[in-house]
């Protein structure tokens, strides 16, 4: 079954151009490539929501565990400036494998 879909002439000449590129063999190609990126950007932002989530009930079972660290208003931003440098570290001790 094959479906017909009209597209408006701006997309419908951006997908021309891309042919005529020789990056794509033809406008099924275009659209096939452009429906892969949106089911991998959907898959990406479901995984960001998954993480955040997890992320999320981790903070929440921490609180309800009383382990926090209670930081007064004046010295939140010297706190999470503290936090954002850690993780930095972290990650680059992560990647060169020393953690």
């Amino acid at each position: 079954m094959r479906n017909t879909v009209q597209l408006p002439d701006d997309i419908s000449r951006r997908i021309d151009s891309l042919v005529e590129s020789g990056r794509y063999g033809g406008t099924e190609d275009v659209l096939r490539e452009g429906v892969r990126l949106v089911e991998e950007k959907a898959t990406i932002e479901a995984a960001k929501l998954d993480a955040l989530r997890d992320a999320a009930g981790a903070g929440f079972a921490d609180l309800d565990q009383g382990r926090f660290t209670d930081v007064p208003l004046d010295k939140l931003s010297d706190h999470v400036a503290r936090i954002g440098r850690d993780a930095i570290q972290h990650a680059r001790a992560r990647t060169r494998g020393d953690g």
